[in-house]
């Protein structure tokens, strides 16, 4: 199975609502490599990468994030891999 990595902004009701941790957990279960962060426009970013089903699966399992989120939409494009061993939480940008 093909690697695959994608930057996702997540939008909608995402920060405050426990999406970053709950994002890093999800994508850790599924063997994904990558990171997490909120940006000062109230959205969530994030950099997703590994097997292209569990890519699929998370992008899938995201829209509707953990239970206090409500996701209005998020756009996803296709990026470069990166050298990442694990998936991390970090700053806010």
């Amino acid at each position: 199975m093909p690697i695959v990595a994608r930057h996702l902004m997540i939008l909608g009701r995402v920060q405050g609502v426990f999406y970053r941790n709950w994002t890093v957990d999800t994508a850790r279960s599924l063997g994904l490599a990558g990171w997490v962060r909120n940006r000062m426009d109230g959205s969530v970013e994030a950099f997703v990468q590994g097997n292209a089903d569990a890519v699929a699966r998370f992008i899938t399992l995201a829209q509707d994030g953990p239970p206090a989120a409500k996701v209005a939409r998020i756009d996803a494009s296709d990026v470069a891999e990166e050298a990442l061993g694990s998936f991390e939480k970090r700053p806010t940008a």
